[in-house]
């Protein structure tokens, strides 16, 4: 019988190593229809899980109910699975080089449980190759197995998106691959026991790795792009929204937006490829490009904000900045790479005092991670720049009277995703 089957029959059972973003969620949908461990290194992350919590924030409390699952952080637990998904964070480190410790990591303990036809598919994103070249070979020392012969490997990159309530892991088309012909029938069956839409069968392991690594890749350069214009029609005196909408009229017009570029995937994927590129001997222009000028546009906000404030007759040194949002999108708790650090940062480089709120994130993490406080609530009359950087819910009913009572004479509203655009008509606004 074959292993999809006995996962089916809750014969066998699945394992998910990493229980955050991705793997909860994934962890949870099997956990509806067969039995699942969830395994994660962090104890207070399982407690967390086991009182129905989703310590990202991300999934309601309803989520957990009615699910075959066993949270656990004893690695021993990982022994009674067979069917393994390793869905650990795959971060960059302070160069922008590939940082595989958590997924090397994962590899050694899921080799320490691995048994003669078990399987391992792998979700984090890498860079192509990956997988067979650094994954595998671990998976062989730790457990004394041959790949392949004694044991299967795939990979099946993961495709949600914090936030997003409509395009969930059981709602998308899951790309999968595997190491042979039957390890990639036997993932398939697996992942459609809770795919709706159907998998997609890659042509190999190094294929299913390159197809993820290009979707984040693909965004990144576009919203490069539009963040170049941003600048060059800035310095034209032409509003870079007024200028998409035209444009956007044209049937085949790609429809990107400048802002800032954060988060775990379309700030850090793109140097997982440009990294394997090197190392083939490639420079790769257009995308280390791109990824210059996303990185650069917190830099380029607080600038920009500075020279304004000095326009408008002020000394930095006197002035006062209020950022509205931290997270690294809209109506998330996720701080990881947030580019509106940058802003702080650069800001803080002029001597600028930076108050900063959020209603999503939490103050604990936005301390321990930056070093930041955030303050519960603005004051009136207080500032002479505010920075709407991230259109949470929350800020989306703002009028320009609520602005006004917090800004000083002659303040100045940076609309960063230009959320406000036409709805301003006394301040001084600028947006990118």
């Amino acid at each position: 019988m074959s292993i999809a089957k006995d996962i089916i029959n809750k014969k066998k059972s699945v394992a998910v190593i990493g229980l955050g973003y991705v793997g909860l969620p994934i962890a949870l949908a099997f956990a509806k229809k067969v039995k699942v461990i969830g395994f994660d290194i962090n104890e207070e992350r399982i407690k967390m899980m086991k009182k129905r919590i989703d310590p990202s924030n991300e999934l309601p409390p309803e989520e957990f109910m009615n699910s075959d699952i066993e949270f656990t952080s004893n690695p021993h637990d990982l022994k009674k699975a067979n069917f393994y998904i390793v869905a650990v964070p795959t971060p960059i480190d302070e160069h922008n080089l590939p940082d595989l410790k958590p997924l090397l990591s994962a590899c050694h303990t899921v080799g320490k449980s691995i048994k003669k036809g078990d399987y391992v598919v792998f979700e984090s994103t890498v860079y192509p190759g990956c997988t067979e070249e650094d994954c595998v070979p671990i998976l062989e020392r730790e457990s004394g197995l041959k790949f392949c012969k004694d044991f299967k490997v795939g990979y099946s990159p993961e495709r949600i998106n914090p936030g997003d309530k409509e395009h969930t892991i059981t709602k998308i088309i899951k790309v999968v691959s595997g190491c042979d012909k039957e390890s990639l029938e036997e993932i398939s069956k697996v992942y459609e026991i809770i795919v709706e839409p159907g998998v997609f069968k890659a042509k190999s392991i190094k294929v299913a790795e390159a197809a993820k690594i290009i979707e984040n890749t693909q965004r990144d350069v576009n919203i490069a792009l539009m963040n170049e214009l941003s600048i060059i029609f800035s310095r034209m005196g032409i509003n870079t929204y007024d200028v998409l909408e035209a444009a956007g009229t044209k049937w085949n017009f790609l429809k990107f937006y400048p802002g800032l570029v954060g988060g775990h995937c379309i700030g850090v994927d793109p140097y997982y490829l440009t990294y394997k590129a090197e190392a083939l001997g490639y420079h790769a222009r257009i995308i280390n490009s791109g990824r210059y000028v996303n990185d650069s546009m917190g830099f380029y906000v607080a600038k920009n904000t500075v020279k304004k404030i000095i326009a408008s007759g002020k000394n930095p040194r006197n002035s006062k900045v209020l950022i509205m949002g931290f997270t690294f999108k809209e109506n998330v708790s996720d701080i990881r790479n947030s580019k509106v650090a940058d802003i702080v940062k650069e800001l803080m480089s002029y001597s600028v005092k930076v108050d900063i709120i959020d209603p999503h994130a939490s103050p604990d993490e936005i301390k321990h991670e930056y070093g930041l406080t955030l303050i519960k609530k603005p004051k009136n009359k207080a500032y002479d720049a505010i920075i709407v950087a991230v259109n949470h819910k929350e800020y989306l009913t703002f009028k320009e009277k609520d602005f006004e009572q917090l800004l000083k004479p002659k303040g100045l509203l940076v609309d960063v995703k230009g959320i406000y655009k036409d709805k301003i008509k006394k301040l001084n606004y600028w947006s990118l």
